[in-house]
């Protein structure tokens, strides 16, 4: 049955919806355009009274008490569609970590944004009150403002061998965790550009993207703010982990004359995919995980290019929250996917980045195709090109998120 339209968002309303990731997410995991409704829903909440920062005292005071040696049993939250799963739907991973430790998991695929994630729980963690969850999975830039605020336990690094050991070196001591003490990455993933061989010759540059004229018409960029303006933002020079007021301003200018020529289609989530394999599109900015898949289909001349800019780097981490109840039986899960056997296959279904050192040797033990992805287990080469978009306060992420809609004009 065809639905009826939705009423349009208000301008505030647009400018939370682009803060909130919703199009790598909540789309790329192929989810329903209904559920952006929810998104917004819980994204406007999580930006009404503002969490206060806890003091080191009340993060003291705050945190569950661990009844892991009585009671087995873990709630873990993920992403849709993100973990290895068989056709009959079981998760042999996880199969594998209750058969090793006998901790039974609870797993909901739960979290479908972040910000709505955010508005789900923030009220229970400001109020040192329970979310039912031992372990949860947010982006960067939210996971950095949970640990800022004190709403997450630190790990016991002495339980965590793998992890500590493990963990890719280009994912070692964030300036948000430089402890490595508080997040886990669970995937990574890449944002740089695509092109489809077929309609077009190769694309190297961001500034190729916005200008050159054989592309004009049939370039899309993406919806998620952190993504494009990132990427732009190389593109001139600047470092988008330490972005000012003036130099986003800057880039949003650049971003607005390509719009405003008519070198930009439109703004998307990952619904370019179909467009770029059709032939559609010429070239976009693209999520390296769409484009694996992309360029394994019989035919594709789908190609993903690191710009010579360089790429804007992302990370999933599995986190616990302060009021957990199961810590030491969430150590023992986050140090098991740090086995670079269960890394690579999770890998070998998921596609992403993989966090862990060694996983690629036993990813060749599985599938030695992909086993020399360089979108999976990138080289030093093109890590060393990868950059992260600067954590942003709530009150940046609403300016900027609203400067950047304008330029959308969605």
């Amino acid at each position: 049955m065809r639905k009826p339209p939705r009423p349009p968002l208000s301008p505030e309303a647009r400018a939370v919806l682009s803060a909130t990731g919703l199009s790598r997410r909540t789309l790329m995991r192929g989810l329903l355009a209904g559920g952006a409704a929810v998104a917004v829903g819980g994204a406007l909440a999580a930006c009404g009274t503002k969490p206060a920062k806890r003091s080191a005292s009340e993060k003291a005071a705050c945190v569950g008490t661990d009844v892991s040696a009585t009671e087995k049993k873990i709630n873990f939250s993920n992403w849709p569609l993100y973990i290895d799963m068989t056709d009959d739907k079981k998760r042999p991973s996880l199969d594998g970590f209750t058969t090793k430790t006998h901790i039974a998991v609870t797993y909901t695929e739960d979290i479908n944004d972040n910000n709505e994630f955010f508005g789900k729980v923030r009220n229970q963690l400001q109020g040192c009150q329970s979310i039912d969850r031992d372990l949860m999975v947010l982006t960067d830039w939210m996971a950095s403002r949970v640990v800022a605020l004190g709403w997450t336990q630190p790990f016991d690094t002495a339980k965590t061998p793998n992890f500590t050991k493990n963990v890719l070196s280009a994912l070692r001591n964030r300036p948000w965790d430089k402890d490595m003490n508080h997040a886990a990455p669970w995937q990574s993933g890449l944002t740089g550009l695509a092109y489809n061989g077929k309609v077009t010759k190769e694309i190297r540059t961001i500034d190729e993207l916005l200008t050159r004229p054989d592309l004009k018409g049939k370039v899309a960029v993406l919806a998620e703010m952190r993504d494009t303006v990132g990427l732009v933002l190389l593109s001139m020079g600047k470092d988008p982990a330490t972005v000012s007021d003036a130099d986003y301003d800057a880039a949003l200018e650049k971003l607005k004359r390509a719009v405003a020529s008519g070198q930009i289609r439109k703004f998307t989530g990952n619904d370019y995919k179909e467009d770029l394999a059709k032939g559609d599109l010429a070239a976009c900015i693209a999520w390296s995980g769409d484009i694996i898949q992309l360029a394994a289909e019989e035919g594709s001349q789908v190609k993903f290019v690191t710009p010579e800019e360089g790429l804007i780097v992302w990370s999933d981490n599995m986190m616990i929250p302060a009021p957990a109840t199961h810590k030491a039986n969430a150590e023992q899960l986050i140090d098991y996917y740090y086995d670079p056997a269960v890394a690579a296959q999770v890998a070998a279904s998921v596609n992403y980045i993989c966090p862990v050192e060694g996983a690629q040797d036993e990813m060749r033990k599985i599938d030695p195709e992909l086993a020399t992805n360089p979108l999976i287990f990138p080289d030093a080469a093109m890590l060393a090109k990868a950059h992260d978009f600067r954590a942003l306060t709530e009150e940046e992420d609403k300016k900027y998120a609203a400067k950047f809609e304008s330029v959308r004009g969605a």
